[in-house]
């Protein structure tokens, strides 16, 4: 019996490249959500964002492309749940109707597995979670990247060349600024336009006597967009509910109750809408 010869290594290539774009063409939107800097919110703006599309009634897909620290599930109340499929042929997660997720953890045998990868391992395996996983028809594909201008948001970058933008998180203070200016100059050298800068963290309301502190300053985002000559999209205010929620598994837009959070969720989906329709008109 003859064995089996290898694919010519040009073709194969070839042929992932064709049905990678084949399965992006059935996505309305692309959208990245990225930060210079870690522990200002982003993946709970992503989890928050993705929600609320799937809410109006959008066909969403959250991609979660953080290889080390998956975030996603927990913050939905998944973790610990696996994914049917084979390697070239994966199901997303179910979360509601109209919202699947990807995230490696749904392939870890445990929830505390550490994934100890180099580049171009990270690189390969985002690309099967474009190529391999069947999203289907989406309106809107939300991915939540690692903080940073490294590996992951450069693959991604790189693997999804017609993304409507990134909307790029921070806090106010300006040590978190000085890093997202860094992030939209790596949007613009990668030819990844920016959707707008998202201030996350702005002021907290005491419950008691109304007041609003700003614990971690204010306004630094907007004054930085308005530098950095990019869309000023909104701020989220400090709630404790955001907390609770995404360590019980209950983003907060998903909540019966409106809140100042909730609206401003809201408005700043709102403006997304507005602005990815922009872009591809």
């Amino acid at each position: 019996m003859e064995e089996q010869k290898e694919m010519d290594p040009d073709l194969k290539r070839f042929i992932e490249q064709k049905e990678l774009k084949k399965r992006l063409s059935a996505i309305k939107h692309k959208i990245l959500v990225l930060s210079g800097k870690g522990g200002v919110g982003k993946s709970t703006v992503a989890v928050n964002m993705a929600v609320l599309l799937a809410l109006q009634g959008k066909k969403v897909g959250l991609l979660d492309i953080d290889i080390h620290g998956p975030n996603v599930p927990k913050m939905l109340g998944v973790e610990g749940r696996h994914i049917s499929g084979t390697e070239k042929n994966l199901n997303p997660y179910e979360y509601m109707p109209n919202l699947k997720l990807m995230s490696i953890a749904f392939l870890l045998a445990e929830p505390d597995s550490a994934v100890i990868w180099r580049g171009p391992l990270k690189m390969h395996m985002i690309e099967q979670f474009l190529r391999d996983v069947n999203w289907g028809e989406l309106d809107y594909l939300v991915v939540d990247a690692p903080p940073g201008t490294g590996d992951e948001p450069l693959s991604i970058c790189q693997l999804v060349p017609d993304a409507d933008g990134a909307v790029i998180v921070t806090t106010p203070q300006e040590v978190s600024v000085l890093d997202v200016r860094k992030c939209i100059t790596f949007c613009r050298q990668v030819n990844t336009p920016v959707l707008g800068v998202v201030e996350n963290m702005r002021g907290f309301t005491c419950p008691h006597c109304g007041k609003e502190v700003n614990l971690f300053k204010s306004g630094g985002g907007e004054t930085m967009a308005k530098e950095m000559g990019v869309t000023f999209l909104g701020s989220i205010p400090i709630d404790p509910e955001i907390v609770e929620g995404g360590d019980a598994g209950r983003p907060i837009v998903s909540l019966a109750a409106d809140s100042p959070t909730k609206k401003s969720f809201l408005e700043l989906v709102k403006r997304i809408i507005e602005r990815t329709n922009t872009v591809s008109s």
